[in-house]
């Protein structure tokens, strides 16, 4: 295979002297270091003087003749502008400025890399802001007007900041780029030489001003790295960017477009394989790196889309690999101390008079470091706490007992920090401590570890004190995050030798023979829509910004130009659906089955994790006497619907329940339960609509609902929790979302009367309790349970069961009558006609209809019980005599294996 940058150079076919001369331009530092290799290559039977190599953001820097500064040390550099911008304006402190101004900085960057006329943009925005809230043009807030003045001072931020760091000859990455685009005439006039334009794809409009003031000017030679099947199809993403190049730049009229090559459409072996997890992925990419020969390690490239899969990569490597080189650093929230920091810090923000909260001590004393610096110590307190059931710790009871140097210690950990000085300090003593424990122990990558670490807290101290900003200890935390995110552990070793790990920006202008990607998943690769932006959509487009399009087209042209010259391609992704980047490979793979090529054979795996299978029969429990004996007493007292799909999903879980009386453990509630809040919404429901019954309900009705929501609502939670906060953290997100709930319903019942239908309520929170007649048993069995709501729509009664979680309608469906006394998915189905069951025998009224409303799936509105005879087949809704002497059968059938003697309670599988 011969690589881009081979033929790059052999399409140059420049002398020794002549490649001296030249300036090359790549898109990342590791490229520039492939090329000096392919230069060295080619010219090894000379002797040369190496040409100048940058990466596009050196050139840049060098270009613009400022230094590029971090996003740190920008959002204090923007605070100072800020301040000093309308002085007689009240401003926010440093912690609530800077829950904003990352973004607005952000902002700034992408408008200066685009080169967009700032003052014209800006005066677009708040334009489009007034707009958004001209409805507030009366008797403005102090709130409001701080907000639109907010908008219509961005010009005013914008330049101040900018001026500030012009004069200090440093910048953020897009004032570099709008500085280099307007000094390009001035260095074209002084700079002769040609420059080489090696593998770009994705321009911003100062690159591109740049590239184009080069090629006009006569001094540069673009090569791209294309591919004819991507830039021939006008719909694939792959070549979006370079087709907009031949289309748009002036100098592709008058000279050709190069390069286009075919190199697509070879041969090869693609591999798309599901895994679990990280785990899953890792230990089969060791599977599949055990078969690699080493002599074509350093030409395979393992590229990780997520870094998180970084460390359990290393960790399942076989012994065959003997040398890698890793271009991505190890983030430093991923190495283990940064989660004893984090819990430090959390604990320290929630400090409060009645002492330390026992879960944050706990926390702490459990981690390896705390382990370290008190050994047993850590162990014994941990002990005391849960012995004496202590909510909340002092630190004087955690020191009771302990030698003085245990309890310096301790005070390093858990007395409360006065201020940010205070706390930087802490910590600093700490890490020393932690590294002389790990000195002696001779662990050297943890001493790298503390050793960033420790770089961290001396540049947390430096910015306190060159500004005196930050004063609380959740600004500090905020802070420590940002720049953990920015600080890397990085590795060193041959940049050539061995196998080859990277991330996908690392993969540009190179090419590997074998090429395995890892966590290929939505969310990932691509990356998705998530943007923080104060700039709207509409706004990006008419400004020709970047939006998550150009993004997607971004990832798409990485993906496909790393493929395409390998032979081997092994491309992986997490089969596991939770949290984000899980369950659902990537588009880029459903597409590359679209584009495949005669010469590419594509098979599909998936895999699983090799957990033993543990060989034990189901659990059985024989009914003798007693059991029988509690099972009619528990037929007279009455079965609930509840309690029977108990039964269906798992016997056992019933006879725990119901007959053993063993009830789940019930635990301190900290956060409000999800079976609570169905409590709540249930119980403000039966308080609002139980004086109607027999009442027509009216517009009138429900607007003295809407208005009592919020005050009712507090009530239940209150009369269940009476000490628990609802006005902050999870709990108050869980009280909105049973506002909400309840807010949605009414609007859903007042479509209902505004369309001229008459709604009548029958019967609210009914308690129902029934005989049945079983043959087949001796004695009387009752069900019972209380039916949420009976009403009459236009004449038509329906029986409503309310549902907190999400319900389809498929839930309440039946095509087969047996599935509903069998599986439990249809426990819905079988709870909401056992309902209808006992008020038929009370009201005998038929037909009439039954269901569920879901309050999680409000939007479909009363999810009707229905039957139907075939997969396309139409729905009966209508609760006739016929469907419940069906539903009795099944009702039945049920009942009597539960109080069958000879048929033991077996546990199912879940």
């Amino acid at each position: 295979m011969k690589s881009f940058l081979q033929e790059v150079l052999q399409d140059l076919n420049y002398s020794p002297k002549e490649i001296s001369n030249v300036i090359f331009l790549v898109p990342s530092k590791r490229a520039g270091l492939f090329l000096k290799k392919e230069l060295v290559n080619a010219f090894g039977d000379h002797t040369i003087l190496l040409p100048e190599i940058y990466s596009i953001e050196e050139f840049i820097s060098k270009l613009s003749g400022l230094q590029q500064i971090d996003s740190i040390q920008a959002l204090f550099e923007f605070y100072e502008s800020y301040l000093q911008t309308f002085p007689e304006q009240d401003k926010e402190d440093f912690e609530t400025f800077s829950n904003w101004a990352q973004t607005l900085i952000s902002d700034f960057n992408e408008i200066d890399r685009y080169c967009i006329d700032h003052k014209s943009f800006f005066s677009y925005l708040s334009g489009i802001q007034d707009l958004n809230h001209w409805y507030l043009q009366k008797e403005k807030t102090k709130l409001i007007q701080n907000y639109i003045r907010f908008w219509e001072s961005l010009k005013e931020y914008y330049d101040a900041f900018k001026n500030r760091l012009l004069s200090q000859k440093i910048g953020y990455q897009g004032l570099l780029y709008r500085k280099a685009s307007e000094d390009i005439v001035n260095y074209i006039k002084e700079e002769k030489r040609t420059h080489i334009l090696v593998g770009f794809n994705a321009l911003n409009n100062a690159e591109q001003l740049i590239f184009q003031e080069l090629l006009g000017a006569n001094m540069a030679e673009v090569y791209w790295d294309g591919d004819e099947f991507f830039f021939n199809n006008t719909y694939h993403e792959a070549s979006l960017f370079l087709r907009n190049y031949k289309e748009q730049w002036e100098y592709y009229q008058k000279h050709p477009f190069r390069w286009i090559g075919d190199h697509f459409s070879d041969k090869k072996d693609i591999q798309i394989i599901g895994a679990p997890k990280h785990v899953g992925q890792a230990k089969y990419v060791g599977e599949i790196v055990a078969t690699i020969p080493e002599k074509e390690m350093e030409n395979t490239a393992l590229v990780l889309a997520d870094e998180g899969l970084l460390q359990p990569l290393l960790n399942v490597l076989p012994d065959t690999v003997r040398s890698i080189n890793i271009t991505m650093g190890l983030p430093l929230r991923e190495v283990p101390i940064s989660g004893f920091f984090e819990q430090l810090f959390d604990l320290h923000k929630h400090s409060n008079t009645k002492g330390l909260y026992y879960k944050s001590v706990v926390q702490i004393l459990s981690t390896l470091p705390a382990f370290r610096l008190l050994k047993e110590t850590s162990r014994k307190l941990i002990e005391t706490i849960s012995r004496n059931n202590m909510v909340f710790v002092s630190l004087e009871q955690l020191k009771e007992g302990c030698s003085d140097k245990k309890q310096e210690l301790l005070e390093l950990l858990f007395k409360p920090w006065e201020d940010v000085a205070v706390a930087v300090e802490n910590c600093r003593i700490l890490i020393t401590q932690l590294r002389d424990h790990i000195e002696q122990e001779d662990h050297q990558i943890e001493l790298e570890y503390v050793y960033r670490f420790h770089i961290v807290f001396n540049k947390l101290s430096a910015l306190i004190d060159d500004y005196d900003y930050l004063k609380t200890i959740a600004g500090l935390h905020s802070l420590y995050r940002d720049i953990l995110l920015t600080e890397n552990l990085d590795f060193s070793g041959e940049p050539f030798s061995g196998l080859q790990f990277m991330g996908m920006l690392e993969s540009r202008c190179l090419d590997f023979e074998t090429v395995i990607i890892t966590s290929v998943n939505e969310g990932i690769l691509p990356a998705g829509k998530s943007a923080n932006s104060f700039i709207p959509y509409d706004l990006k487009r008419a400004y020709n910004l970047p939006t998550y399009r150009e993004k997607d087209a971004i990832y798409t042209y990485h993906f496909y130009r790393l493929i395409q010259r390998a032979k081997k391609v092994y491309l992986l992704y997490n089969t596991e659906s939770e949290g984000v980047g899980g369950g659902e490979k990537s588009r880029f793979l459903h597409q590359l089955a679209i584009d495949k090529r005669p010469k590419h054979n594509i098979e599909q795996l998936l895999v699983s994790s090799d957990v033993p299978k543990l060989s034990s029969d189901p659990l059985r429990i024989d009914k003798n006497e007693e059991i029988l004996a509690s099972l009619k007493a528990l037929s007279n007292h009455g079965l609930s619907p509840s309690a029977l799909t108990t039964y269906i999903r798992n016997p056992i879980d019933f006879y725990y329940k119901y007959v053993l009386g063993i009830q789940e453990m019930q635990e301190v509630e900290e956060t409000i339960a999800a079976n609570t809040l169905g409590t709540v919404i249930h119980n403000t429901l039966e308080v609002f609509y139980k004086p109607l019954e027999g009442v027509v309900l009216t517009l009138e009705h429900l607007k003295q609902m809407k208005e009592n929501v919020a005050k009712e609502i507090q009530i239940q939670f209150k009369e269940t929790y009476s000490e628990l906060d609802i006005t902050q953290g999870k709990n108050l997100l869980i009280f909105e979302v049973a506002k909400k709930y309840i807010y949605n319903f009414l609007r859903s019942e007042e479509k209902l009367v505004n369309s001229g239908s008459q709604l009548k309520i029958v019967a609210i929170e009914s308690n129902l309790k029934t005989e049945l007649n079983v043959l087949e048993l001796n004695f009387p069995v009752y069900i019972k349970g209380k039916v949420d709501r009976i009403d009459e729509l236009d004449g038509k009664l329906r029986v409503i069961d309310y549902k907190t979680g999400k319900v389809t309608r498929n839930d309440v469906v039946l095509m087969d009558w047996d599935l509903i006394s069998e599986e439990y998915k249809y426990s819905k189905a079988f709870q909401v006609l056992s309902y209808a069951y006992m008020q038929s025998m009370h009201v005998a009224e038929s037909p009439f209809q039954a269901g569920v409303i879901s309050f999680k799936n409000l939007q479909e509105g009363f999810l009707r019980f229905g039957t139907k005879q075939s997969v396309r087949g139409k729905v009966d809704h209508e609760v006739t005599a016929e469907v419940m002497d069906t539903f009795l059968i099944q009702l039945k059938k049920v009942i009597i294996e539960i109080f069958e003697s000879t048929i033991p309670f077996t546990e199912k599988e879940i």
